[in-house]
């Protein structure tokens, strides 16, 4: 079986499980944040149960307008309040001590190798770069979820994405995500596992994996995934907040398909308007004017990512024309960005920086376009209207493109700045 097979078939009590196959499925972790669970919440007071499965499973995080950006925004926040003291939650993080969901579950050592995790959010999928099982659900399927600590699913079939040889300078995990999707169009993976191996993977830190499992749902997968490795157990051994364990794929598992990628050429790499597919190398856009960058989300809001985006823009100034946002994905991220003198870099630069938000990468606050502007993100989507007004534009990049595109005044690959 692959790794994806193998989680599944522990938690459903199988020996084996087939992709088609429809199972019953224990969960290790639920996630629920300010948009999606209110309704999670609602639904599950209208079955009637008193207490969630396990105060321990389930984990809220407002943050995606918060700080609040609006009355209708602190309402939404404060129904997760009340329901997370009510209910006694062990993993409600508060304005302060939260963090962009994606990037803080993993910090905070609750996601962990071998689990089976679901959240309402699309990103979830994430936590699959520590070899996990880990998939977005709707609201309702959450509220079943806190209700009885099991979710069904159908097994998903496995593609492999072998990416071979070393990275180049400035280009990261980003560029392989978002070349791979440009390969194979926003649905060359609907509904399947998307399993990424090979030395390109194997060289990568944490946070870069993390960014390629975080974009598997820009290409319609169920969840991607990465096989644990030694960097996986440094990262997770530290911080784990209960046992865990290892899977990876069998030398004779079966995949639908099998790609095998050079990743010792590629360059950084931009999606343009508007789908994440829509990837051409940066070098090759042209001068295409921006009005503003933001260097942050669930994507690209690591330590690595900032220490990326500072070494470029150390000693320029941002473009006048334009304005830079840089928002650290947590607490902790802040804190280190702010020790390593990372901020202060930013700041002689001109930027703005933001507490930890998901804020501008889906239209909520700390950032919205107006009608025809154009902005640069390591965000991880660029649909119409994704950012602001249904006439601005959303193109998406790894952390050094951006800085280097800041201090330009338009897109450019960093190597060329």
């Amino acid at each position: 079986m692959t790794i994806t097979e193998k989680i599944l078939a522990a938690h459903a009590d199988k020996t084996e499980v087939t992709p088609g196959e429809f199972i019953e499925a224990k969960v290790d972790l639920a996630l629920g944040n300010d948009i999606t669970a209110p309704i999670a919440i609602d639904a599950f007071e209208k079955l009637g149960p008193k207490e969630v499965f396990d105060r321990k499973r389930l984990v809220l995080v407002p943050d995606h307008y918060a700080p609040n950006k609006d009355i209708p925004s602190a309402e939404q926040c404060n129904i997760l309040r009340k329901f997370a003291r009510k209910q006694q939650l062990e993993y409600y993080f508060e304005v302060g001590r939260m963090g962009v969901e994606h990037a803080l579950l993993p910090e905070q050592g609750l996601t962990l190798p071998g689990d089976l995790i679901i959240g309402a959010d699309s990103h979830t999928c994430t936590y699959g770069a520590l070899g996990a099982f880990s998939t977005g659900v709707g609201s309702t399927d959450l509220a079943a979820v806190m209700y009885s600590g099991h979710l069904w699913f159908k097994v998903p079939e496995s593609l492999k994405f072998n990416c071979h040889g070393s990275l180049p300078k400035y280009s990261t995990g980003k560029d392989i995500i978002l070349y791979i999707i440009g390969q194979i169009g926003v649905e060359g993976a609907r509904y399947m596992a998307m399993e990424f191996a090979g030395e390109a993977i194997s060289q990568l830190p944490i946070d870069d994996r993390l960014s390629i499992c975080n974009m598997a749902i820009e290409a319609g997968g169920k969840n991607g995934i990465i096989a644990p490795d030694e960097k996986t157990e440094e990262y997770v051994a530290g911080q784990a907040k209960r046992p865990y364990k290892i899977y990876k794929s069998d030398p004779d598992a079966e995949y639908l398909k099998v790609f095998d990628y050079d990743m010792s050429t590629l360059k950084p790499m931009v999606a343009c308007p508007h789908l994440p597919s829509n990837v051409k190398p940066a070098d090759q856009l042209g001068d295409i004017a921006i009005d503003q960058v933001v260097i942050g989300s669930c994507t690209n809001g690591s330590i690595t990512d900032l220490r990326l985006a500072a070494q470029v823009i150390k000693g320029r100034k941002v473009h006048p024309r334009l304005r830079l946002i840089v928002i650290p994905a947590t607490q902790a991220i802040y804190k280190q960005a702010l020790r390593e003198g990372l901020l202060e870099t930013f700041l002689d630069a001109e930027a703005s920086i933001s507490t930890p938000t998901c804020g501008p990468c889906l239209g909520g606050h700390m950032g919205i376009l107006a009608e025809g502007e154009r902005c640069l993100a390591t965000t991880n989507r660029n649909f119409v209207g994704r950012m602001g007004h249904l006439k601005s534009e959303v193109y998406l990049c790894n952390p050094a493109v951006a800085a280097a595109s800041a201090v330009a005044g338009h897109i450019v690959d960093p190597g060329g700045l």
